[in-house]
């Protein structure tokens, strides 16, 4: 299928590696202009020139800081008239809710929530005035099924969920489309790191760890970073115009709920 997105530009948050690196290059693929961005510049300029193999004049680079009014700045000024705003950004590791303090909550907040919403301010504007738009953020399959280790997490990117959900209604007339994917269990360096903290508690060995971990999945594996790219490429399509304000689970069938 034709996405006909081809010439289109977008920005690719935190992309140097796991899912946003996917989308970047799913996207790089449809024929778009991309620029990724990560703060570490080893594993970006690694990136880039892997993706330059596919098109090397529709791919930029910008290292900088999500979480800093300077980075974003930065990464806008790179490519200030996106037509594709890929929203993701690290999250914090598991904890449990009463350990935390109050400088925990404002990073996860910042990083989780705020970092998107203030790109999403800046580079709205121009997306309606041109009447076309895809903002895809990158959040979590926990924002419906929060688990008590990860409070941080789940709050943060839960308001992220409510304040998309309201300005996609408001933007839809305008061609512009704000969605939502909701990953779980891909086969990513987030996986290295949740095998690994199983192997440490468990005292098991790494095929055991991820053994149980695929179990605990309907669809008794891990989820391939290619589906999610492909995904959200498709969410940025022409045809896509009429999905949005939309949270979709990339879960392998596990999340148990209708709604």
């Amino acid at each position: 299928m034709d996405l006909a997105i081809k010439g289109k530009k977008a920005i690719v948050c935190a992309s140097s590696k796991g899912l946003g690196r996917a989308c970047a290059k799913a996207l790089l693929e449809e024929g778009v202009s991309v620029l990724i961005n990560a703060r570490g510049e080893e594993t970006l300029t690694e990136t880039y020139r892997e993706l330059s193999k596919i098109d090397k004049n529709n791919i930029s680079m910008v290292v900088a800081d999500l979480n800093t009014e300077e980075g974003r700045k930065l990464i806008i000024k790179n490519c200030p008239e996106p037509d594709i705003l890929i929203n993701n950004n690290s999250g914090p590791p598991p904890v449990n809710f009463l350990d935390t303090n109050k400088d925990d909550w404002f990073k996860a907040l910042e990083a989780n929530m705020l970092s998107a919403i203030f790109m999403i301010k800046e580079l709205l504007p121009g997306m309606t005035k041109r009447n076309f738009g895809r903002i895809v953020n990158i959040t979590s399959a926990m924002v419906k099924s929060p688990h008590p280790m990860m409070s941080l997490s789940t709050s943060a990117r839960t308001g992220l969920t409510a304040f998309s959900k309201g300005i996609s209604k408001d933007v839809a007339k305008h061609n512009v489309t704000i969605n939502n994917l909701l990953p779980e269990r891909f086969d990513t360096d987030r996986q290295v790191f949740m095998t690994e903290m199983l192997m440490k508690n468990q005292n098991i060995s790494r095929d055991e760890a991820r053994s149980q971990i695929a179990s605990s999945i309907a669809a008794n594996r891990f989820g391939k970073p290619e589906e999610f790219g492909a995904t959200c490429a498709f969410l940025c399509s022409q045809q896509a115009s009429y999905i949005s304000g939309q949270n979709i689970q990339l879960d392998g069938g596990s999340y148990e709920g209708l709604i």
